[in-house]
């Protein structure tokens, strides 16, 4: 199999090749440009695929925000992840650069360990949502018929079994299938499993995310748990209900990017779902229930 390519952009010489170095033993391919234009042309040319752009904020020509600008512009680039590197990492800068498209941070000078990881999670992100996209949109077809349906679920095999089949009962199920996952992954691992914020940061950045979620739904405390979604299909919209059998949790502050977590490679999930992948998203009481609506009107 080809290895994922990577596009790192910094007009600084020695900042590339640290970069370099941090990823050596990646197994992923490096494109490395101190030009910001020749990274830009390099981007568009007709063959050229990336999985990852790693962008330095500050270049002389042309600068990391409007070259991130430039991408989420065109909808070839618009899910190819962002990591921003940068020295400017004030709550209104990061907002800038979070409003712009970058969702995944880091501050100069950083850890080995920092980029590896953050790579590691913005390539796992980007490859998961491909996958499902590609599944949703094959299953679009077969699934029209269906008014009203719902199943439950417990496993992250599950749900990425449902999902496609799910995201197929809506006008762009390949928008729609990211933001359901997330929403019922969250159901599992924040809902009836119990995962912490701060558990969740720590466990994706050693990599030890799945292993941990596989182990919490054999605990006997757990183990009776199970999360359901309930699709229904109206004239003009498709409404997604999915709760949970957890406490709930603080969900008004998931609802947008908050700079303070930018640097975090978590805490995404939500807001993303709600600015790219339904009409509308809406949390209920303590926040065991999310009710998410695609309206076919303005569905992407």
């Amino acid at each position: 199999m080809d290895k994922e390519r990577v596009l790192v952009v910094d007009d600084e010489e020695l900042n590339l090749f640290i970069i370099e170095e941090f990823l050596d033993q990646e197994e992923i391919a490096l494109e490395m440009h101190s030009d910001p234009l020749a990274a830009w042309a390099s981007l568009i040319a007709p063959e050229s695929h990336f999985s990852l752009v790693i962008l330095d904020r500050m270049m002389p020509e042309l600068d990391g925000m409007e070259f991130l600008r430039r991408m989420k512009r065109e909808a070839r680039f618009a899910d190819i992840p962002v990591i921003m590197q940068t020295a400017a990492s004030s709550p209104d800068q990061v907002r800038e650069g979070l409003a712009a498209g970058a969702y995944y941070y880091l501050t100069k000078p950083y850890e080995p360990e920092a980029l590896t990881s953050i790579v590691r999670v913005a390539l796992d992100d980007q490859r998961t949502r491909s996958q499902l996209r590609s599944r949703a949109a094959h299953l679009e077809e077969a699934q029209k018929l269906i008014r009203s349906v719902e199943y439950r679920f417990v496993t992250l095999d599950e749900i990425n079994s449902l999902v496609p089949v799910l995201a197929a009962l809506c006008p762009a199920p390949d928008v729609v299938a990211p933001g359901l996952s997330d929403l019922m992954v969250n159901a599992v691992e924040h809902g009836n499993l119990a995962v912490s914020y701060q558990e969740k940061s720590l466990l994706k950045w050693e990599g030890d995310w799945e292993a941990e979620i596989h182990r919490r739904l054999a605990l006997p405390q757990f183990r009776d748990r199970f999360a359901t979604i309930r699709l229904e299909r109206r004239a003009d919209s498709v409404v997604f209900t999915i709760a949970d059998q957890g406490n709930g949790f603080e969900w008004s502050r998931y609802l947008a990017f908050d700079p303070e977590r930018a640097f975090d490679p978590n805490g995404r999930g939500i807001a993303m779902a709600r600015m790219m992948s339904f009409s509308s998203l809406e949390y209920q009481g303590c926040g065991n229930v999310v009710v998410a609506t695609v309206n076919f009107a303005t569905a992407a």
